[in-house]
């Protein structure tokens, strides 16, 4: 089930594109990473979903509702980036305000907000006023708000940018104890290596327009790579190669060791590269394909998008 859907959406000011034809699809129960440079129109996006934005063209459905509308805003959570909360409220009554506003029932409200408390880990801090709050803590109280309703689909906009690593790795694990219960997780950081953490499936923006999106660890498998260690002496990058390897450059020579690394078109054209090497009578001690993180896929595919750009210019 699709818990979230953008066809083409579009949102311009005065003629400049915040975010251009954006579609995609996220299922039940995903931790989905939304990345981008700073100003390619996440936070635009974002907002348009919301129903904050009206959308200049194109359309968009939240929990099988029309964005904009108050129904499809019942069961979504939002922890925006910059917010500010009345400081002379305690977390606790801030929570009950929130509460009060989502309309979760009185008899129930109570009980809510001790789970979302100790959910953020905020037990015993919930009767202080807000002003005395660290920035960590803000976040929290923030985070709780967000879960108050009990929402079935989460917007969180940089939750761990105020945190420190013990916290990071707090929010990390609520999203993915969150994300069993069968909650869906739309996550907007700059983090990559978080995001890398607890998301499977991401979109990149660049300029407005979604470049590419899907599994991030299959995003980079137009090009794969291996690292192989021969003898010193052994030329691994000097020979007339089949077209399947992509380019060959020496990285390092220790001892009587020498290492390259080898870009191929994919995974599959490793045992034929050893099979290669080997009949040349190169020595071969070591093959060690390189597995690429996060913010590989991330700079490759926004070059790939500075590269078109420049391209047809």
């Amino acid at each position: 089930m699709n818990v979230m859907e953008a066809k083409r959406l579009t949102k311009t000011y005065n003629g400049q594109a915040g975010i251009r034809d954006v579609s995609l699809e996220i299922e039940e129960g995903m931790v989905y990473g939304f990345l981008g440079p700073n100003g390619a129109g996440k936070s635009t996006f974002v907002r348009t979903m919301l129903g904050l934005l009206n959308p200049t063209s194109g359309e968009g459905r939240i929990l099988g509702e029309p964005i904009g509308t108050p129904k499809s805003r019942e069961k979504v959570g939002y922890l925006p980036e910059l917010f500010r909360y009345p400081d002379w409220l305690t977390g606790r009554k801030l929570l009950e305000s929130h509460a009060e506003l989502c309309k979760v029932p009185i008899r129930e409200r109570k009980k809510r907000i001790e789970e979302v408390i100790d959910l953020v880990g905020m037990t015993g801090r919930d009767k202080q006023k807000i002003k005395g709050y660290s920035k960590g803590m803000s976040q929290r109280i923030g985070l709780a708000c967000a879960l108050i309703n009990d929402p079935k689909l989460i917007f969180l906009d940089e939750p761990t940018s105020a945190l420190d690593p013990i916290g990071r790795k707090d929010v990390r694990d609520l999203m993915l104890h969150l994300r069993d219960q069968g909650k869906t997780i739309f996550l907007n950081s700059h983090l990559l290596n978080e995001v890398e953490s607890v998301c499977d499936h991401v979109s990149i923006v660049h300029k407005s327009e979604m470049i590419v999106q899907g599994k991030w660890r299959e995003l980079m498998m137009v090009e794969a790579q291996v690292e192989i260690m021969s003898s010193a002496t052994a030329g691994l990058t000097n020979l007339d190669f089949p077209d399947f390897v992509r380019n060959a450059e020496n990285k390092e020579v220790l001892n009587d060791r020498s290492k390259a690394l080898y870009q191929l078109k994919s995974e599959e054209d490793i045992p034929r590269l050893v099979d290669f090497l080997a009949s040349h009578k190169l020595p071969i001690y070591e093959v060690t394909p390189v597995i690429p993180h996060l913010e590989d896929v991330f700079m490759y595919w926004v070059n790939e998008k500075e590269q078109r750009y420049v391209d047809h210019r």
